[in-house]
């Protein structure tokens, strides 16, 4: 039964995040294009592709509140098709600050969209299947690159068609799926299990007492108001974690088809077969520690080890860059740990939030935590800006890494949740 409910829903999130992730980073294919054509700097280009960040963590708590309230289908559709218009809308900027005002917009009208998923799950898939859930929604990030690294390269060859840009055609069509999806999921989204009539009434009957009993565990430890999420330790250490987490995702991406440009001295396709090979490798390793994190009901030292697993990583990229394979190889490992981290940490604060705190809690968690998608392209912008070299970024980065996983360690969870026993005529996976 919950393998039709995924069937059902974790496919078309997939598609929705993937879309979402294309446009929030496709202005790091066109780097180099934007820097040309408005004058940017190098510290100007990485302030404004962090700049999405101010504003997406402005709304995002309001948004999930706002989620919670009208539900999951209408809520999710109006940020989707808002983002859109603002993603095409990209295609207008002429300078520093239209290109930093776009930024902040785009941030705005995506608020709340992962984090609103994330709770959206959590009305759906039991606290045990979490993590399993979670890197298959979650693989929509290394997905959306290989997939947008391609096709970006190819619109952006565009050049001077129909007297625009290729960095406009760009934004233009990787910005209208956005519009389509947001309309469809207005049919493709139920809010909540009793409303499923897509289920057999038996095992919709049960999925809605299973997902009440699983709330009513989480209110038992008493994180169930927003004042709760808000004052709870647990809930500002995670927000640390998540902002380190985001500091090296972003800082790191944002710059890795430039970095990779200017040290193998590719471009086009060839540079974006490059760029996607640490992102292949990363989805395996994603569903592997996702599905070994659920099978043993352990989270903590799951995502520690992927932060170790990311600053290895990077550690063996800032030796490597004189050597383009050993260096990919480093971006590899890198993106195997940072992108599994985030299928098994996301399962964490359900874990500890029920009610109204789950809402509030994950879009706290996830505001705060992509603040640090301003810092990491700041900081390599500046120190790339100082010494025309990427090593000070990447140790930067490194250091970063060494401080999330203490923090890690130091984090300490309820027991793991247990498989929920099924009636004898209802199914986990017919």
């Amino acid at each position: 039964m919950l393998r039709r409910v995924r069937r059902r829903l974790i496919p078309f999130a997939f598609i929705c995040y993937v879309v979402a992730y294309i446009d929030r980073v496709n202005v790091g294919f066109a780097a180099r294009e934007l820097q040309r054509d408005l004058g940017l700097s190098s510290a100007q280009y990485g302030i404004g592709a962090g700049l999405f960040f101010l504003g997406y963590c402005l709304f995002e708590i309001p948004s999930n509140l706002l989620l919670e309230r009208v539900g999951a289908r209408r809520w999710i559709a109006r940020i989707m098709i808002g983002w859109g218009f603002v993603s095409v809308g990209t295609m207008f900027i002429s300078d520093v600050t239209s290109f930093m005002t776009a930024r902040v917009l785009l941030g705005i009208a995506e608020a709340g969209f992962f984090p609103g998923m994330v709770l959206y799950l959590t009305y759906w898939i039991p606290a045990a299947d979490r993590a399993r859930a979670g890197a298959l929604f979650m693989m929509a990030a290394p997905v959306a690159v290989i997939v947008g690294a391609p096709l970006s390269e190819a619109l952006l060859t565009l050049d001077g068609t129909l007297g625009l840009k290729g960095w406009q055609w760009l934004f233009l069509v990787e910005g209208l799926p956005a519009i389509v999806l947001g309309l469809q999921t207005l049919e493709v989204m139920t809010d909540r299990p009793d409303q499923a009539r897509w289920l057999a009434p038996d095992d919709w009957r049960w999925l809605s007492a299973t997902m009440a009993a699983d709330r009513a565990a989480r209110e038992a430890l008493g994180h169930t108001s927003i004042r709760d999420s808000f004052a709870s330790p647990h809930v500002w250490l995670l927000c640390a974690v998540f902002f380190l987490n985001s500091v090296v995702n972003y800082g790191m991406f944002l710059w890795l088809p430039r970095l990779l440009g200017d040290v193998t001295g590719t471009s086009g396709m060839t540079l974006s077969a490059i760029t996607v090979l640490p992102f292949v490798a990363s989805l395996a390793a994603m569903v592997l520690v996702g599905r070994h994190s659920d099978r043993t009901g352990e989270r903590r030292l799951h995502v520690a080890a992927c932060v170790g697993g990311t600053a290895l990583g990077l550690v063996v990229a800032v030796l490597s860059q004189q050597h383009v394979w050993l260096l990919v190889l480093g971006f590899t490992i890198a993106q195997m740990g940072l992108r599994s981290f985030a299928a098994v940490f996301w399962a964490i604060p359900p874990q500890i939030l029920g009610g109204r705190s789950a809402a509030a809690g994950i879009a706290l968690i996830n505001s705060i935590g992509n603040l640090g998608g301003f810092v990491g392209p700041t900081v390599i912008g500046f120190l790339h800006g100082l010494s025309g070299s990427y090593t000070g970024g990447l140790l930067a980065l490194t250091t970063a890494l060494v401080v999330e996983a203490l923090l890690v360690i130091a984090i300490r969870l309820p027991p793991a949740p247990q498989l929920v026993t099924l009636p004898a005529n209802i199914t986990r996976d017919p």
